[in-house]
């Protein structure tokens, strides 16, 4: 079988998973389930979304040379962090369907987690090295950019993740571990967005060729994830989260986009694009 085939096989798997993530999403909505077996399985599935971009991710890292290059670290950290995200979320489906726990937290789940963020942290800096992004730090514009992003980005997480979210602060009358996760997830929230709002900013002019969609796609996963992250922690304070509602709707969105993002970045879309400005 060619690499193309590979890849087309890979993505498709990515992108019928999700297909069938969304029929079974809507039939759960249109028979208002909540809390039922259905429910809980959904949030089982929901973990193998981001293994499967994870194994695919990974086969593609390889094909790049592994820690060799640095789209080979961007693809093996990112494969790595939805490796962690989604045994996170089967933890979480155990807690649900065997102890019976609709909203575990803190949990093990909540640690593997937290282990994704600085992984993708990292992925994405060896992504933007990719991207050309650091090209633009030389000039005013990339200076600005620098400076006027991450104030904007803390302005805008504080007032959702602290003041929306979290009813205006965090509880620290918890136990420590408690206060641990209360911490790491608005700062780990913050510092995701705020990279990939940067490269994005930094490195628009330079997204082009055969990788511009899958990079774009990789991104704007990031981006779901901040929201998706956020919609989870305002609907755990106001008690209205439940598994399989409308904010693992947009987890499911997130690690479709992340993993097909992943399954599509591969040396041979480079080398049929090369082939094609040959033959034109």
């Amino acid at each position: 079988m060619r690499t193309n085939e590979i890849t087309n096989v890979n993505s498709r798997i990515i992108i019928g998973l999700f297909v069938a993530m969304l029929i079974w999403w809507f039939f759960i909505f249109a028979n208002s389930l909540r809390d039922t077996p259905i429910n809980f399985l959904y949030g089982a599935v929901l973990g193998i979304l981001p293994l499967a971009g994870s194994i695919f991710g990974f086969r593609n890292a390889v094909k790049w040379g592994g820690f060799k290059s640095d789209i080979g670290k961007a693809l093996m950290l990112l494969s790595l962090g939805l490796l962690t995200w989604g045994i996170g979320t089967l933890i979480f489906a155990y807690y649900n369907i065997i102890l019976q726990i609709a909203v575990p937290y803190p949990s093990l789940a909540d640690l593997f987690y937290i282990i994704s963020w600085p992984l993708w942290v990292v992925s994405m800096i060896n992504l933007s090295r990719a991207t050309g992004a650091n090209f633009q730090l030389g000039n005013r514009v990339g200076h600005l950019v620098l400076f006027i992003i991450p104030v904007l980005m803390v302005a805008l997480s504080y007032y959702l993740l602290i003041t929306v979210a979290r009813g205006g602060g965090i509880d620290f009358s918890g136990s420590i571990v408690k206060i641990f996760f209360d911490l790491a997830y608005p700062i780990g929230d913050v510092i995701i967005l705020t990279v990939a709002t940067l490269i994005y900013g930094l490195s628009f002019k330079y997204l082009g060729g055969s990788f511009k969609w899958p990079i774009l796609i990789i991104l704007t996963g990031f981006v779901m994830n901040y929201i998706s992250d956020f919609s989870f922690s305002y609907t755990t304070t106001k008690e209205t989260f439940f598994v399989a509602g409308w904010v693992d709707l947009m987890f499911t969105l997130t690690f479709f986009l992340l993993s097909l993002g992943a399954s599509l970045i591969e040396p041979g879309l480079l080398h049929r694009t090369n082939e094609n400005y040959d033959h034109a």
